[in-house]
C-alpha cells in the first residue's frame, strides 16, 4: 500500500532533502509492515500492511532526511535527539525495523557507509584497556546516582528484572532475578563470593543479608562504589561485604561462587578471554560462577561488531553485545569451566525497559532538574525504546549462563530452579 495524500501549504524543501525523501520513501515501499511518514510535503504511507498496526512519523525538520543518508539508523537516532522527528510509537517502530532487518541494512550504504567508518574509528579509540575502561564506565554510571535513583527499583538494579504474571511488580521482578541466582548458585552461610561488577550492590546486599554469604565486590565506576559503600553501611553489612575498585584483570584469591551481572557488555570483544579466563582463575576447584549476559544471535555475532550502533555511538562507549557462541568459544580457549545451565528470558528485559521508560518519563521534571536538557531527556527516551524493541523482537536477548569447575558435584546443586 502507498498511499500520498498533497498537503495544501506550498513549503520550501530544497532539492537535496526532496531527493533524500524520496530515497527514503521508496526504500521503506519495500517494507514488510506499515510505515506512515508526514512531514512539509505532505503524508505517505509505504509498505504492505502484515497485521501490525503503522507506525507514523513526523518528520519536524527535513534535516531528517540528510542525518540518515549519511550516518544511516544511527544518524535517525542523532536527529531524534535534536527534534527533527517524532513517531506515535517508537518501540513499535524499532520493531518494524527489526522485522526489516535485510531493509535497515540496506540503509548503511553510500554517505552512510562513510558515516559508518568514521564511527567505527572513533569506536576503535574507546578500547577496554585499564585506562579506557574507566574512562568508558565513567561516561554513563557517572552521570550520578541522583539520576538513576528517578527510574530504577528500589533496589538500584541496572539490570534485566525477572517478571512474573500481569500483576507483577519492577521491585518483585528485581528481587525475584536476584533470588534465582542465588539459588543457582546454591549460596549458603560461610560461601565466599566474587562479584564482578558491583553496580549500586543491589546483587552483593541481597545475598549477605539472604543468604550468609560474604560478597567480595568489584567496580571501576567511584560514583557507584561510593553509594553502594553507603547502602552497605547503613544495612550494617560492612563484615559480609567487601567493596573494590579494581579492574577485574587485577582481581586475585579463590572464591566458592562467582557472579558477573550484565558487565560482560563492558569490557570489550578483544577482551573476552581475558574475562573468561580470570573467571575460572578466581573459583574454587568445585565452584560455581554465573554470568547475566546481554546476548545477540550467533549468526549477526560478527556484522555488530563490525559496525557501529546508536547505543556503542551515543550510550555505553566502547561496548559488545556478546553471542552464545561467542561466549563458550572464548570460555573454552581460556578456562576449564563447563557450562551446565542456560536460561534466556529476553522477554522479561522488555518488560524491565518498558517500566524504566516509563518511569523516566514520568520523572522529566527531575531529570531536568539535574541539569540534564532536552536533547540529553530524547537520548535515553530513544536508547530505552531501541533496546525493548530488539528484546521483543527477539534480535537480541538476555541470559542466565551457569558455569562449573571440574571439581564441582550436579547434586550439590539441588536447589538450581527451587
Amino acid at each position: 500500500m502507498n498511499e500520498l495524500v498533497k498537503s495544501d501549504a506550498s513549503p520550501s524543501v530544497g532539492g537535496l532533502d526532496r531527493f533524500l525523501r524520496q530515497r527514503l520513501l521508496d526504500q521503506l515501499g519495500r517494507l514488510r509492515g506499515t510505515a506512515v511518514v508526514e512531514d512539509a510535503l505532505g503524508v505517505e504511507t509505504r509498505g504492505e500492511a502484515d497485521g501490525t498496526p503503522p507506525v507514523r512519523l513526523r518528520i519536524h525538520d527535513t534535516a531528517f532526511y540528510r542525518a540518515i543518508a549519511t550516518n544511516g539508523s544511527v544518524g535517525a537516532g542523532e536527529a531524534y535527539m535534536d527534534g527533527a522527528w517524532s513517531c506515535d510509537d517508537l518501540v513499535g517502530l524499532v520493531r518494524l525495523l527489526a522485522r526489516n532487518r535485510d531493509l535497515l541494512d540496506g540503509m548503511e550504504t553510500g554517505l552512510a557507509r562513510l558515516g559508518g567508518w568514521v564511527m567505527k574509528a572513533l569506536h576503535a579509540t574507546r578500547r577496554n584497556t585499564r585506562v579506557g575502561s574507566r574512562r568508558n564506565i565513567a561516561a554513563h554510571y557517572d552521570l550520578g546516582n541522583e539520576f538513576f535513583r528517578l527510574f530504577l527499583s528500589d533496589d538500584l538494579m541496572y539490570s534485566s528484572a525477572l517478571w512474573a504474571g500481569p500483576d507483577d511488580t519492577l521491585e518483585a521482578a528485581s528481587t525475584r532475578k536476584l533470588d534465582r541466582i542465588c539459588r543457582k548458585l546454591d549460596l549458603k552461610p560461610g560461601d565466599r563470593v566474587i562479584e564482578i561488577g558491583t553496580g549500586w550492590g543491589g546483587f552483593a546486599l541481597h545475598a549477605a543479608a539472604n543468604y550468609g554469604c560474604h560478597v567480595t565486590t568489584t567496580t571501576i565506576s567511584r560514583e557507584q562504589r561510593a553509594l553502594a559503600a553507603q547502602r552497605v553501611a547503613d544495612a550494617g553489612l560492612q563484615s559480609q561485604v567487601t567493596l573494590l575498585l579494581e579492574d577485574y584483570r587485577d582481581l586475585e584469591g579463590t572464591y566458592d561462587k562467582l557472579v558477573s551481572i550484565e558487565m560482560v557488555e563492558a569490557i570489550g570483544a578483544q577482551y573476552l578471554e581475558t574475562y573468561f579466563g580470570k573467571l575460572g582463575a578466581l573459583l574454587a576447584p568445585d565452584g560455581l560462577g554465573l554470568v547475566q549476559a546481554i546476548t545477540i544471535e550467533d549468526h549477526r555475532y560478527v556484522q555488530a561488531l563490525e559496525s557501529v550502533d546508536f547505543i556503542k555511538r551515543h550510550v555505553f562507549p566502547g561496548c559488545f553485545i556478546p553471542s552464545i557462541e561467542a561466549m563458550l568459544s572464548a570460555k573454552s580457549g581460556a578456562s576449564d569451566l563447563a557450562l551446565v545451565h542456560l536460561e534466556d528470558f529476553g522477554l522479561s528485559y522488555a518488560r524491565t525497559l518498558d517500566a524504566w521508560r516509563t518511569r523516566f518519563m514520568a520523572q522529566l521534571s527531575g531529570v531536568r532538574a539535574q541539569g540534564f536538557d532536552e536533547r540529553f531527556i530524547r537520548m535515553w527516551e530513544f536508547y530505552l525504546a531501541y533496546c525493548e524493541g530488539g528484546f521483543r523482537e527477539r534480535t537480541i536477548g538476555v541470559s542466565h549462563l551457569l558455569f562449573a569447575k571440574p571439581g564441582h558435584r550436579p547434586s550439590e546443586c539441588g536447589t538450581l530452579l527451587a
